[in-house]
């Protein structure tokens, strides 16, 4: 699905995003990538490469983000 909207720039360079936008994508920051002509919002994931080969974790499936996190927590307090 793709939406437009229009949005004013304000005198400090601030764009306001939808509510909708910030709550569909979880986030509270953003990437903005400058490809030629145009400016692209994505959303800011976290970095879970510095973890890789410094934790060992439990977990069934890399493809559960949310099982991946409280392990590289739970198993990142104990190394702390």
């Amino acid at each position: 699905m793709t939406s437009i909207v229009v949005k004013r720039i304000d005198s400090q360079g601030r764009i306001v995003l939808p509510l909708s936008w910030r709550r569909r994508h979880n986030v509270r920051e953003v990437l903005v990538v400058s490809e030629g002509d145009k400016l692209i919002i994505l959303p800011k994931r976290p970095d879970l490469t510095r973890y890789f080969d410094s934790i060992e974790v439990d977990v069934r499936s890399f493809s559960d983000y949310h099982e991946l996190r409280r392990e590289l927590r739970v198993k990142g307090s104990e190394v702390h």
